[in-house]
């Protein structure tokens, strides 16, 4: 949410290293970063081969397109590979504390306040989180996820764990068992997405 020259040289100054997503109509050498990308297609991964002057700071910059077609523009004090890794790890974190809160367990209106007791919740909020997910990801390798029109998924991998969860403790308790070999087995490997990169 912090954007803009200020916050970039506050980090600079801080000897903080920078990954930071730009929006699409800020300048970048005359041009806006959204007509530096616009033919960026999904699953490519660019970059402006000199660095570029950014709120006044010379920095590399970098994009992808997501395969929903959302270009995300990123500038950094890193190289290419380690801004996508890095990246990818952001976006995980983000989507991780959006189930936690608002989008699923509403931890934000919790009125506990005690430190201790607070911790404790965390944990038990991220424990419940994990076995969302573990059974969600395994309902989806049987029953995918429907895409919709825009093409993102109707619910995410933590929503239809949590659905499968409660349907299965109310009405098919001789189900439990299958669940809890669910819910101690690993999660499977992750598959690496194929990116091509490309530099102006």
């Amino acid at each position: 949410e912090f954007i803009g020259a200020e916050w970039f040289r506050f980090l600079r100054r801080k000897g903080i290293r920078r990954a930071i997503r730009i929006r699409k109509d800020t300048v970048l050498d005359e041009l806006s970063a959204a007509e530096w990308f616009q033919d960026l297609q999904p699953g490519q991964f660019r970059m402006i081969a000199e660095r570029t002057t950014v709120f006044g700071e010379v920095m590399r910059v970098v994009a992808t397109r997501s395969p929903t077609g959302d270009l995300v523009i990123i500038a950094t004090d890193f190289h290419v590979w380690e801004t996508w890794q890095l990246y990818r790890l952001r976006w995980t974190i983000e989507s991780t504390f959006g189930s936690q809160k608002s989008r699923g367990f509403n931890l934000e209106r919790t009125g506990v306040t005690d430190p201790t007791r607070l911790e404790r919740l965390f944990g038990l909020v991220t424990l419940a989180w994990l076995a969302c997910l573990r059974v969600g990801v395994w309902r989806h390798e049987v029953k995918p996820i429907r895409v919709l029109a825009h093409g993102r998924k109707a619910m995410s991998l933590v929503r239809y764990g949590s659905e499968e969860l409660r349907h299965v403790l109310r009405w098919i308790p001789e189900r439990i068992g299958e669940i809890l070999r669910i819910l101690i087995s690993p999660f499977p490997a992750l598959r690496q997405p194929e990116t091509e990169v490309v530099s102006y």
